[in-house]
């Protein structure tokens, strides 16, 4: 028998009554903190002069610890009570904030040669404020720039046998001030008996230091320095130099018909744009593996790394050679030309990269069809190195969701760390598919005007104009809508629009179908995935079962929606044995081979963490590489557009 109890409405508006509202309660018991009001921002630019000369000391000769000792001397302006000196955030060429303040240590400070409390600004982290009493003449600033000793702590930027000095991160500058009005006195002391070059003009040796003439901030942070225990320097003509720096003295031993590609690379960069942003121009290139890579541009000279062997093993190394003619391209583009939200008075304005499918883009387009027109990369290298990008846009599922233009934002995003699946989430692929667009820009040009203009008259007209001016000139979106139009009417916005904007567009492939190529699948690797994978030693096997690995083994850049991806087969995972056969090159590939012609799944015994696992991946379509091939005989449209604009095609 159930017992019930029966409660009168009345009782039940008595216990509602006594019984607290426990929402209400809890709110009323919440704390609600207010917003404060941030502290004064650090000073917007003027474009105004900085009275006086910043005085700027470099040690650069502590090699056993990577150090470089700083000091710098400012005068104070009238009237300043708290001085702002600010390293460098927003490096241009950089796309996002790389400021190093993480590497700066032992910093302090004296006003007219007494010590001062200094505060760090609270919000611009990269901002110190030093108290200035009145009447004070001077600030002289002294710290530390702990380069990395290891990759895992950054950029190495100072061996046994080289240096890269960037004045941006180890010099700061006052606030409130256009860097172009900011004048600086630049002095290095480098280990003896080594050979520095820069851009910089009035290079003296004043005993065991080095100088150079007074020069705006600007140009001081466009003009960074090699120098090393091994070097040379070619003349490439056009007031042109090859700069090099080397692990080893035997590495600058370049043949005389290879160094030649490079001086043809200069001819054919000033017959493209018909006019020069320069006085003088240096390709800083480091031959090493022991430095950190580096493919920086600057107005007056570029940063480069090419692996130790890639001026000697000429034609294995030919698929390393392409990132000096890139860069040499920036001059005009990116340096010359900026797109104007890339332009900013000062290195703590943020900049906004929406443009770099020109910037990046039309440059990564240049840098190949240049080295191709110069010799300095053979031609079937670069048809490989456009068939790697034409595959990879081909198949990237991460096209479906995300436009060219949102990656623009990927330095500031990403800022260039692995990703567990880049295929979905995209990188900065506005280099590479912006190449892509570019070259179908080109060929409806040339179809529209019969053959007789291209992206050659777009150069020209765009980024070779006012010669002889090496300050900048900005654009926007409309600007490079005109200069098109000029060369041939089209609805280019329409065009452009569509191919950077918009999400889940087909394949860029139009551009080599129009060329008279197209796009093709192997069963080995192109010219310049086979020198690529001959010198990391990965297995390439990302459009076959869908990832690259190492040599030992372990998987990298997996593919989305792969046979690997639906294996569960993840970055990091360890192939330990295929089909019951330990690991190893030979075995995996042989195992793709042999399952074309079967229906049973390649078993891979993997070790993920701690755990061994059999996991079976059904895939039967054999090895397969991107090749671009022309459609039909004799030759084609690409064929001419990477051909030779300046007398007979260097030997490389």
């Amino acid at each position: 028998m159930q017992t019930r109890f029966v409660v009168a409405p009345l009782a039940v508006a008595a216990l509602i009554a006594v019984v607290p509202n426990t929402s209400a309660a809890q709110e009323a018991l919440r704390s609600a903190p207010v917003a404060t009001a941030l502290p004064d921002p650090v000073p917007a630019a003027r474009d105004v002069p900085f009275p006086g000369t910043v005085k700027l000391d470099i040690d650069a000769t502590d090699l056993t610890r990577g150090i470089f000792r700083v000091n710098q001397v400012f005068p104070v302006p009238p009237g300043t009570s708290d001085m702002i000196l600010l390293l460098p955030e927003w490096i241009p060429g950089k796309h996002a904030s790389r400021g190093m303040t993480n590497l700066l240590a032992d910093v302090r400070f004296e006003v007219d040669g007494k010590p001062v409390a200094w505060t760090r600004d609270p919000v611009t982290v990269a901002a110190f404020h030093v108290p200035v009493p009145a009447g004070a003449k001077q600030v002289s600033a002294y710290f530390v720039h702990t380069s990395p000793l290891q990759k895992s702590e950054g950029r190495i930027v100072m061996t046994q046998e080289m240096l890269n000095l960037q004045w941006d991160s180890m010099s700061l500058y006052p606030a409130g001030y256009y860097v172009r009005q900011i004048k600086v006195n630049p002095t290095v002391t480098f280990p003896a008996g080594w050979t520095v070059f820069t851009a910089l003009d009035g290079q003296k040796d004043l005993g065991k230091a080095t100088t150079w003439d007074t020069v705006a901030y600007d140009t001081l942070v466009d003009s960074p320095v090699f120098a090393g225990k091994h070097a040379e320097q070619f003349d490439l003509g056009h007031a042109i130099r090859l700069d090099v720096v080397a692990d080893e003295p035997d590495l600058l031993e370049i043949e005389p018909a290879h160094l030649a590609t490079f001086r043809k690379l200069a001819d054919e960069a000033l017959a493209l744009f018909g006019a020069r942003h320069f006085d003088h121009y240096d390709s800083l290139l480091a031959l090493t593996d022991r430095m950190g890579g580096i493919g920086l541009e600057h107005h007056r000279s570029s940063e480069n790394q090419y692996y130790p062997k890639t001026l000697v093993d000429w034609d294995a190394m030919g698929w390393d050679r392409n990132v000096i003619a890139h860069e040499l391209v920036h001059s005009w583009n990116g340096k010359y030309r900026r797109p104007a939200g890339l332009w900013t008075p000062d290195y703590h304005q943020p900049k906004q990269g929406e443009l770099l499918w020109v910037y990046e883009g039309q440059t990564q387009f240049w840098g190949n069809v240049l080295a191709a027109r110069s010799g300095l990369q053979a031609k079937d290298v670069v048809l490989g190195a456009l068939a790697n990008q034409a595959g990879y846009y081909a198949t990237q599922p991460g096209r479906e969701w995300r436009p060219v233009v949102d990656t623009t934002r990927d330095p500031i995003i990403n800022a260039r760390r692995p990703l567990p699946y880049s295929s979905l989430s995209r990188s900065e692929d506005y280099y590479n598919e912006g190449m892509l667009v570019w070259l179908e820009a080109d060929q409806i040009i040339r179809k529209g005007t019969g053959g007789a203009k291209g992206m050659d008259d777009f150069a020209r007209g765009f980024f070779g104009v006012n010669d002889g001016d090496w300050g900048e000139l900005t654009y926007t979106f409309d600007d490079v809508v005109a200069a098109l139009n000029a060369v041939y009417p089209h609805d280019w916005a329409g065009f452009l629009t569509k191919r950077f904007y918009a999400a889940n567009q087909p394949a860029p492939l139009a551009g080599l179908e129009s060329a008279g190529y197209r796009l093709v699948w192997k069963d080995e690797p192109n010219p310049y995935e086979k020198g690529r994978l001959e010198h990391s030693k990965d297995i390439n096997l990302t459009y076959s079962l869908g990832f690259t690995l190492d040599k030992d083994g372990k998987v990298k850049s997996p593919i989305w929606d792969s046979p690997a991806f639906d294996a569960g087969i993840v970055t990091g995972a360890e192939i330990v044995a295929v089909d019951g056969e330990a690991f190893s090159k030979d075995v995996i590939l042989d195992a793709v081979k042999a399952a074309k012609d079967g229906k049973k799944p390649i078993e891979l015994l993997i070790k993920r963490g701690t755990r061994y696992l059999t996991v079976p991946v059904d895939y039967h379509g054999g090895l397969r590489y991107p090749w671009i091939e022309p459609v039909g005989a004799g030759e084609q449209p690409l064929d001419r557009l990477l051909a030779p604009r300046t007398g007979e095609p260097a030997q490389g």
